[in-house]
């Protein structure tokens, strides 16, 4: 697909998204120092100066910033200004060669002519090329689509259909590349437990060729809002703004947000106290990486790292021994019945289910495994990978898998998960 370039910010622009972003987040200057850079650039910004001014700000931004990236890679704000750069030195004409030393005033150089306008003989850029599927090329395969699930205490379903379940308390990115990310922070459930739960969401839609400007969607325990943090309700004032769009399903409980310039749908809910998060993206846009970013910590693609997961089968197995209720007022037996009321199939999200009201004993936790298998298959393009169950060797099974060929399938799985953990690693 031809995505082509995004629409270009103005540096007021940058620096409101920003403003925001430090705002929602503002446990990020602990240890990452992006709020040092931003400060810095809106001071040598904020008054207007000739273009090389401007660019020798943007270099020393530049500096600064990737001077933050290892305390800060997986913060919104960091990448969010890192993306800014690159479009603002592009518009004004920066070299990153240049000095970055604040020169002397100067006068002002007169404005840039006016951009010329289109003629009909130039390629329109309405809602014809900001729909996914219309700018495939006409003879391309069918576009694979893949699901990410992200809910409850928090359990995991990666685009990959690996079903984790893990800490990960904070802040944490679940989506990043060239048209969108993702960030989730989870906050403990009970004291002195592990359990934690999503209480905020944030999601930046980042600006696309002629569709949509950069769109921002935050959501906070009941704070489901029905639009985007400016208060709109689709991608702006460009030709095909439509392209993106909120939709509330049920008010306060359910929104929807379709992205169809990029071919992707967002599934957003409150259940009790928490946020869960659900999307159905294409594989080319799941793998649009930026630059030199190795995208190994978004946990959608790769999963949680290995330090922050927790063993749902030694939990089951320790909990099934235990008769007496545990300090949540479950037993085993009693939460299993209570999620069997909802979820009549054993698979990865009942057991999900009886590990939230085990580890929490909010009953809530019931609804929202049942609405995140209900989104699996709105979601998911692939209707034998619904269901998933959990192998020996700890691996998400598809019931088709899971049933053919017998001890066969258990030795090729523990082959293959040999083969890949001696392969890939996540490096923290």
């Amino acid at each position: 697909m031809v995505m082509g370039k995004r629409g270009r910010p103005s540096v007021l622009e940058v620096c409101r998204v920003l403003a925001v972003l430090v705002s929602l987040f503002p446990t990020v200057s602990l240890q990452c120092k992006i709020l040092k850079c931003n400060s810095e650039l809106w001071a040598s910004t904020s008054k207007t100066g000739p273009e090389e001014d401007f660019c020798i700000a943007l270099r020393a931004y530049d500096n600064c910033v990737r001077r933050t990236a290892r305390t800060c890679r997986g913060d919104l704000t960091y990448h969010s200004a890192q993306h800014g750069i690159g479009d603002l030195m592009s518009q004004h004409n920066c070299s990153k060669e240049e000095p970055t030393s604040q020169p002397r005033a100067r006068t002002p150089l007169p404005p840039p002519p006016p951009p010329p306008v289109l003629t009909s003989q130039e390629p329109s850029s309405g809602p014809e090329g900001c729909h996914y599927e219309h700018s495939l090329p006409r003879n391309a395969p069918p576009s694979n689509y893949t699901h990410c699930g992200f809910f409850g205490v928090p359990h995991l379903r990666t685009f990959g259909d690996d079903f984790q379940t893990c800490k990960v308390e904070g802040a944490w990115p679940l989506i990043h590349n060239k048209y969108l990310s993702v960030q989730v922070t989870n906050s403990p459930v009970v004291p002195g437990s592990l359990a934690t739960a999503t209480t905020k969401l944030t999601i930046i839609f980042k600006n696309f060729q002629q569709c949509v400007d950069q769109k921002m969607y935050h959501a906070e325990t009941d704070q489901l809002p029905s639009a985007f943090a400016d208060g709109s309700k689709n991608g702006g004032d460009r030709h095909g703004a439509n392209a993106l769009q909120v939709v509330e399903k049920v008010l306060g409980q359910h929104v929807e947000i379709h992205a169809r310039y990029i071919g992707t749908t967002i599934v957003v809910r409150q259940v009790g106290r928490y946020l869960t998060f659900a999307v159905r993206m294409p594989e080319e846009v799941v793998n649009s990486v930026e630059e030199g970013d190795n995208q190994d910590l978004y946990l959608c693609l790769h999963g949680c790292p290995t330090n922050q997961r927790i063993d749902l089968e030694s939990f089951r197995a320790r909990a099934g021994s235990r008769t007496s209720a545990g300090p949540r007022g479950f037993t085993y037996q009693s939460a299993k019945a209570k999620c069997k009321e909802r979820l009549p199939v054993e698979d990865v999200y009942f057991q999900s289910c009886v590990f939230d009201l085990l580890s929490s004993g909010d009953i809530n936790f019931t609804m929202a495994a049942f609405y995140a298998f209900e989104d699996v298959k709105m979601l998911h393009s692939n209707s034998n990978r619904h269901h998933l169950f959990k192998g020996k060797a700890g691996r998400a099974l598809s019931r088709a898998s899971g049933r053919s060929n017998g001890l066969l399938s258990v030795f090729l799985l523990n082959f293959i998960v040999l083969l890949w953990t001696g392969c890939f690693t996540i490096h923290l």
